[in-house]
């Protein structure tokens, strides 16, 4: 018994090591990408601070440009396709990629929640001389799409992009927790947990325990904010027929819910049920 006991806790040391060892990688290619997204920024203002110097600048008497340091048209034109071509790197780093096209631009929005990749989502723009304009995408409908193209698509594309970064991101992270809680706690869930399309309003009786046929709590998530992956509003309650003991497990439960994701909020529960037995 000893042994296979200091054999569980060398197992469980040694994955806890592998664990930081790769979460330490993440952070450090994280610090590493936005090291890069910072550079490619500041090359960015620099080049934006070029081209606005040579479309301001005046012309002398003679028709030549009284500053002697500025930029020749063919300087103006490279700094503007590098600016582009940084601007695309830039949306790379964070999960948007982009393709010049005939007639504008195609961005592809990957999504993905700690760590792991969900789904990838197109947006078709053609840009004219008087407005840029959505072509075609694979957005979701119910995704607000046409109220963040009107307050940001014609005046910052880059804000846009970002907007809508993160709404879609947001949803697939609510979705992918709700898929996960269904596959792995499915049986300390009564029925089918209940869920709109947009993922941000779940309703679910569940208990703590894989013995127990009963289902004790009844929890009722609502994500206000449709930019986060964790709900702003949580009520857990106890069902009539619960023991008045629980009240309090169902406080810490609500707790839980808030902080993180909503299937580690189940493995705790369970591994704390676990240090109780």
């Amino acid at each position: 018994g000893v042994f296979a006991h200091l054999e569980m806790l060398e197992a469980q040391a040694h994955k806890a090591a592998v664990k930081q060892e790769e979460r330490e990688q993440r952070e450090e290619k994280l610090a590493r990408l936005k090291a890069r997204v910072q550079e490619l920024r500041v090359q960015r203002d620099e080049l934006q601070a070029k081209v606005d110097l040579q479309q301001k600048g005046q012309l002398g008497k003679e028709g030549v440009v009284s500053d002697p340091a500025q930029p020749s048209p063919r300087a103006v034109l490279e700094w503007k396709i590098k600016s582009v071509k940084a601007t695309l790197q830039i949306f790379y780093l964070t999960g948007i990629s982009g393709k010049l096209t005939k007639r504008g631009v195609c961005f592809c929005i990957s999504t993905a929640y700690e760590g792991t990749y969900l789904d990838s989502y197109y947006l078709d723009l053609l840009t004219k001389p008087e407005e840029v304009q959505i072509h075609r995408h694979s957005i979701p409908i119910f995704i607000p799409l046409e109220q963040i193209a009107t307050k940001y698509l014609q005046t910052d594309i880059r804000r846009f992009l970002a907007v809508l970064s993160d709404h879609l991101n947001a949803y697939a992270g609510r979705r992918y927790q709700a898929d996960q809680l269904q596959e792995h706690f499915s049986d300390q869930i009564e029925g089918t947990l209940q869920r709109n399309s947009l993922c941000n309003l779940l309703v679910f009786n569940y208990n703590v325990s894989k013995k127990s046929k009963t289902f004790p709590f009844n929890a009722r998530l609502l994500y206000g904010d449709l930019c986060c992956s964790l709900p702003t509003e949580v009520v857990v309650s106890c069902t009539p027929d619960a023991p008045t003991s629980l009240t309090a497990t169902a406080a810490a439960h609500s707790d839980a819910f808030r902080r993180v994701a909503l299937h580690k909020a189940f493995r705790s529960f369970g591994s704390a049920e676990e240090n109780v037995d």
